[in-house]
């Protein structure tokens, strides 16, 4: 009887939590209102470098996100003024779970919920109420020799790790990287060959129906990339230079 009554509470607890986060997941691409996305700097090596980068960041670093945003749903004829509302929490001193090399799964499955259990525990002091996204920004010393892990961004939870450089010169890019990963958490997927960072065709084309087809002008940002040739993509330098594609459009439900 008493096992009986410990299971129907657990499978209650899960019914809610899911109701709650397909509630959750539902309003955050009706368009309807603007979306709170925090974003949490974490210094990921230690360095003096990310340390005075970290202590330099204003909420203003992340304006090209709203801009970027606000013009690219304006084409598919929403009309909000602020969609994304981007704000800047305190630095965050834990590192979050490590996914492991090569993991099965069921691995990314217990690191999907290990990572939803430490994004609220390590930013309950300091929100009230929560936001809509939480992006953990992991800054590196920019040096040369230093290859960054992928950035992932969670539907389930709304939130993104990513993986930025220290420099402000990178500022434009790791904005770049910080939407694509916003737009993972609201149901975008990628459209790029991970083994290459080629952008797929058509839908990893900003501009597919380009002729010639090379070089391409600007990044879809669920492409990552600009595709300069068939064989050669670079990485955007800012935000001017990418758009939200059909696909991804279609997607975060905004046609």
């Amino acid at each position: 009887m008493f096992k009986a009554l410990r299971i129907g509470v657990l499978l209650l607890i899960l019914f809610f939590v899911a109701v709650s986060n397909w509630l959750t997941q539902s309003r955050s691409t009706d368009w309807n209102n603007s979306l709170w996305v925090k974003v949490y700097p974490i210094n990921a090596d230690g360095s003096d470098e990310s340390r005075k980068y970290i202590a330099n960041l204003m909420v203003s670093s992340f304006d090209s996100i709203e801009n970027f945003i606000a013009l690219e749903i304006e084409k598919f004829g929403h009309k909000l003024e602020r969609p994304v509302r981007m704000e800047l929490g305190r630095e965050i001193h834990e590192q979050p779970p490590s996914m492991g090399e090569a993991p099965g799964p069921l691995a990314v499955m217990w690191w999907s919920m290990k990572m939803r259990w430490w994004a609220g525990s390590v930013t309950d002091d300091q929100d009230s109420p929560d936001p809509d996204v939480r992006i953990f920004v992991r800054y590196h010393s920019p040096r040369s020799d230093f290859v960054l892990e992928d950035s992932v961004g969670m539907q389930k939870g709304m939130v993104g790790i990513v993986n930025a450089f220290a420099e402000r010169r990178q500022t434009g890019t790791n904005n770049v990287i910080i939407a694509h990963e916003f737009l993972h958490t609201l149901g975008a997927t990628d459209k790029y060959d991970p083994a290459n960072g080629l952008p797929h065709f058509p839908q990893g084309f900003a501009e597919p129906d380009r002729k010639p087809r090379f070089p391409q002008r600007y990044a879809e940002i669920m492409g990552g990339r600009i595709a300069v040739s068939e064989f050669d993509a670079m990485v955007p330098k800012s935000l001017k230079y990418v758009i939200i594609g059909a696909q991804t459009a279609e997607e975060i439900k905004l046609r």
